[in-house]
């Protein structure tokens, strides 16, 4: 058979049907008429209605992991942030309760500090105002030491006060601290007044009676004395000014095998945990001295040599 007699069109088994480009035209056209039916008439609407919850049990297992995931991220992210928070309220707490036991302190120390000014304001002695650093280190004395010395002025012997009463006296000086001897410390006596009676009497520091006592001696068995009484300082030794609270009567033991009674009592001033007190010129620095005898001359002897 000649060539030019062949057929040279395809099977049909190999026939391909509508063009690429008229696929194209015709579902671009389709699609675009869908759009605007469904944007005009909503004709879509039932048919997505009907996808979306076939497919809704397949995107629940699908997102399941992402939800798993995000809340256990969420979990531990919200446990470190609950876990600061705690800490940082936890030292919040601690510090409102330092300053919380600070106020209570500054206000008990306030409240003496303007006893002591009002106590002042009273005195006509001068006086300066001192701090007490710390405790003497031996365990068988009752003394302090307070932030004043020989540069601040103060001298040995000079009573020293708190905010209720006589605390002690100044035993020893040095430049920029001073020894404080307390009234219940034994090697000390101090002279006091019976504000009820007006009797006198000497007031010691006896450690060995009870802690923070004090024993007024040589008192006679008889003595009007009463539990209760307020001891004052005499001013008799020339020391303290008279007037200042000291003590107060807590017992008294009448004994018959003895012409003294034997009678303890309570000091007025915090011996034990005083901080700010007030440092009191000796009346003794206060005195002017006696003036100089002068010498007086011997009377002539009669009949004398010339």
């Amino acid at each position: 058979m000649p060539l030019g007699t062949l057929d040279s069109t395809p099977p049909p088994f190999f026939r391909q049907g509508y063009s690429a480009l008229s696929k194209l035209t015709f579902f671009s056209a389709l699609a675009l008429f869908l759009m605007v039916a469904d944007a005009r008439f909503e004709l879509a609407r039932p048919l997505r209605v009907v996808v979306a919850t076939v497919l809704y049990p397949a995107q629940w297992l699908a997102l399941r992991p992402v939800v798993w995931m995000q809340g256990g991220t969420q979990y531990f992210e919200s446990l470190r942030l609950s876990q600061a928070r705690e800490e940082a309220a936890r030292r919040t707490l601690e510090s409102q309760s330092r300053r919380a036991n600070q106020v209570e302190q500054l206000a008990l120390e306030n409240s003496r500090l303007r006893q002591l000014l009002l106590l002042r304001d009273t005195l006509t002695t001068p006086s300066q105002a001192a701090q007490v650093l710390y405790d003497a280190a031996d365990p068988y004395t009752r003394k302090v030491i307070i932030d004043r010395g020989q540069i601040e002025g103060v001298l040995a012997g000079s009573p020293v006060l708190d905010e209720s009463g006589v605390l002690g006296q100044v035993t020893r000086v040095y430049p920029m601290i001073s020894e404080v001897t307390l009234v219940t410390d034994r090697e000390q006596a101090i002279p006091v007044l019976n504000t009820r009676t007006g009797a006198r009497g000497v007031a010691f520091g006896d450690p060995a009676l009870r802690a923070n006592a004090l024993e007024l001696r040589y008192m006679a068995a008889n003595a009007d004395v009463q539990v209760g009484d307020l001891l004052t300082t005499s001013g008799v030794d020339g020391i303290y000014p008279a007037g200042l609270p000291v003590a107060r009567v807590e017992r008294i033991d009448r004994r018959v095998d003895s012409a003294f009674a034997r009678i303890i009592c309570q000091p007025v001033a915090l011996v034990a945990g005083v901080s700010h007190v007030m440092v009191l010129k000796p009346l003794t620095a206060q005195v002017a001295p006696m003036p100089p005898v002068e010498a007086v001359p011997a009377p002539a002897r009669k009949g004398g040599r010339k």
